[in-house]
């Protein structure tokens, strides 16, 4: 070996051993020596999030469990609650307004029976014609009203309608207010005898119960109104006075329909013009009636597509 040889190898291991130190001091040395304060800042962050994380699993534990109560005990208390506000209603109900079996007996009787000719005195006014003729109709008596609801689709028949539109009548508002055939058959039979008498168009006064109740003739709205056309019995008590139920015939379809035609016959009279009158009928003052004339009218149209009656431009003797 030569001598510069040995000489180089002394040197590399001089070298070696003068660097092992510095090599075992980096070996050493963790990321806490080297940035202490980047090691903390992640150790925060680190913990932040667990902290997050287990703050979020928590809260969707308590709100799986709240909502499998809630699926478990919410009919249960629904009912109790409607079990109790139905306690506190009869509790507080003063026993004379709970109808009896009389009642309801009273409200379907037929109208007071009056003595006399049929045929009302010359000397009455107009509407005292009028109001004596509608009560003495038999259509609006058990001979006459629940009769009609046995009337086969080859018997019914409408005055002013064929047997196809009259039939056709019947379905779309049997089908579209879910009420039984032969019980539409009767009202509309009730509506056209009605109308007739007091200068309606027919159509207009089943648009009106359509509006007003969707044929439910014990409908009863938040300030009164009740039966098929809504009507007011404290305000038209008058009207009801020829029933023998008095202002609970509101509830019979045949008399609420008498008394809502002539309430609607006078408001039309009053107004001048069909529209204005529905206003009148709704209880609107001014011109503007919310849309309830509209909504009339567009369901009047409905029901005379639907049956395949043309409508005029006339409504009775009204524009």
């Amino acid at each position: 070996m030569q001598p510069s040889q040995n000489w180089g190898i002394v040197n590399s291991r001089k070298y070696l051993r003068n660097a092992q130190p510095a090599i075992q001091s980096l070996s050493s040395m963790n990321p806490a020596t080297i940035n202490p304060v980047a090691s903390r800042y992640f150790k925060f962050v680190y913990r932040t999030a667990l902290d997050i994380v287990h703050l979020m699993v928590s809260y969707l534990g308590i709100a799986v469990l709240v909502a499998v109560l809630a699926a478990a005990l919410l009919p249960a208390i629904r009912d109790q609650i409607r079990v109790i506000h139905q306690a506190s209603l009869n509790a507080l109900m003063p026993d004379s307004s709970v109808m009896s079996d009389r009642d309801l007996l009273t409200i379907f009787n037929a109208p007071h029976a009056h003595p006399g000719p049929e045929v009302p005195s010359p000397t009455a006014s107009a509407q005292e014609q009028r109001d004596t003729a509608l009560t003495r109709e038999h259509d609006y008596t058990d001979e006459g009203f629940f009769a009609n609801l046995g009337i086969s689709d080859s018997q019914f028949t409408v005055p002013g309608l064929s047997n196809g539109q009259a039939l056709a009548l019947r379905e779309y508002i049997a089908r579209k207010f879910s009420i039984a055939r032969n019980v539409t058959g009767a009202l509309i039979r009730v509506v056209y005898s009605v109308a007739k008498k007091q200068d309606l168009d027919p159509i207009l006064v089943l648009g009106v119960i359509a509006i007003e109740s969707r044929y439910n003739p014990f409908a009863e709205s938040h300030v009164g109104a009740q039966g098929l056309m809504q009507v007011m019995p404290k305000v038209h008590a008058d009207k009801f006075l020829v029933f023998s139920g008095g202002t609970l015939s509101a509830l019979n379809p045949v008399s609420n329909i008498q008394v809502g035609a002539r309430i609607l016959h006078d408001c039309i009279a009053r107004r001048g013009s069909v529209d204005r009158g529905l206003g009148c009928y709704v209880g609107a003052i001014g011109p503007n009636d919310g849309g309830y004339a509209d909504k009339v009218q567009a369901e009047r149209r409905r029901i005379a597509l639907e049956s395949g009656i043309a409508l005029g431009r006339n409504l009775g003797q009204y524009q």
